[in-house]
């Protein structure tokens, strides 16, 4: 068995290695950075013909558990798999089946000198799900192989995406400083806006038992599952009263990729547009990570730490932190680094919307009013009017 892919040459150019890259949200950004992909790790057969459609000259691996070694490259990325991690997964944690995979990660970075920078992106969840383990079980495995780290609660709303997702993203290197890159930009953070008339708003239509994910002019962060089992796109409550749900494209440039880009998932075992929305939800929003390549490769001012604050064992994690000999300190850093223009979700949408139907309202309806949860004012309402509607239209439904 081969011990993985060789070096090839990217005539000088930062190279990266992608591990458990999905549809190179990480890589395609980077690469729009000025990075070039020299691997890429991924066993989902959908997100491997989307790959090898969008990075035709890069090797793809199909099993990081086999992966022995790393090329020579200047980063590492892993969007290592959060369904034991997400308030939506099992909440095993960080030693799950699933997200324990990023132990092959840690595997890969022990031979010295490996690469200069090392990315990793998960859900936020992390940093509480038992008391925070997965970042203290990362943080203390990647100072132990002599990496000084830093990560930081991103929001994708910051980089113009009508989407309300908030990730880890997670920097450490041997022999650079992660901190300037991570905290050298910052714009604060917007806070929460309140619903009003116009407005559209995004929510999950597979849930209203214990949440539903409501977003004033945004949708909740893009996922591939659900309480009621269903792989689905989110729904939007329009300013006019509908209840639509977004088509693919749209789904794709909510995470910041051409529409389109998962359309070669379509000729792989997998035909399903719900199998779509699951490889468009688990993948990184791509602004995000062209904005930390170009950090990485402009950033040169040294880090001021006299303001962090040493964590104590007993604090929690907070939104942002950089440590190294594990020691840890907390950094007063909002989730916007940058705050670009966001066009509103109803102008966002440029392909056809679908109704949302009368079996998914009544669903949805009876799980609301069932609940305990609270509702902007009129979006009972509106629900009910839309069911009945559809339901007098069934050829809608």
């Amino acid at each position: 068995m081969s011990h993985g892919p060789s070096p090839r040459s990217t005539n000088g150019s930062p190279t990266v290695a992608g591990l458990f890259s999905g549809i190179g949200g990480i890589e395609l950004g980077l690469e729009r950075a000025g990075f070039k992909t020299e691997l890429l790790c991924e066993c989902d057969a959908g997100a491997q013909a989307v790959v090898r459609k969008h990075f035709p000259k890069v090797p793809l691996w199909d099993d990081v558990t086999t992966l022995e070694t790393l090329p020579d490259v200047t980063l590492a990325s892993a969007g290592f798999p959060c369904q034991d991690l997400s308030q939506a997964g099992s909440m095993r944690g960080i030693s799950g089946s699933k997200s324990g995979l990023v132990n092959n990660l840690l595997r890969l970075l022990e031979p010295k000198p490996g690469p200069e920078w090392v990315l990793i992106e998960n859900v936020s969840f992390m940093l509480h799900l038992h008391g925070g383990e997965a970042i203290g079980y990362l943080t203390t495995r990647l100072g132990e192989l002599g990496f000084l780290w830093a990560y930081r609660v991103i929001e994708s709303r910051a980089f113009g995406l009508p989407q309300r997702r908030q990730r880890v993203f997670l920097l450490a290197s041997r022999t650079n400083d992660p901190r300037s890159v991570l905290f050298g930009s910052d714009e604060g953070e917007s806070g929460h806006e309140p619903y009003r008339a116009g407005l559209a708003c995004g929510f999950y239509w597979t849930e209203g038992t214990r949440g539903l994910g409501l977003a004033v002019d945004a949708v909740p962060p893009l996922k591939g599952g659900s309480t009621v089992g269903i792989l689905s796109q989110p729904a939007i409550w329009m300013p006019d009263g509908r209840f639509v749900m977004p088509e693919i494209r749209d789904g794709e440039r909510l995470q910041g990729f051409p529409a389109g880009w998962t359309s070669p998932a379509r000729i792989a075992a997998v035909k399903a547009t719900g199998h779509r929305w699951k490889l468009v939800g688990n993948a990184v929003s791509v602004p995000i990570s062209r904005w930390l390549g170009r950090r990485i490769l402009t950033e040169t001012g040294a880090y001021r730490a006299e303001n962090d604050c040493q964590l104590t064992r007993s604090d929690r994690w907070p939104n942002a932190a950089w440590g190294r000999d594990d020691v840890a300190y907390s950094v007063a850093a909002s989730k916007w680094p940058v705050k670009k223009t966001r066009p509103h979700l109803e102008l966002f949408m440029r392909y056809p919307t679908q109704m949302l139907s009368s079996k998914a309202t009544a669903g949805f309806l009876d799980r609301a009013e069932n609940s305990s949860l609270h509702f902007p004012d009129g979006f009972l309402r509106a629900v009910r009017k839309h069911l009945n509607v559809m339901q007098a239209h069934p050829r809608k439904a």
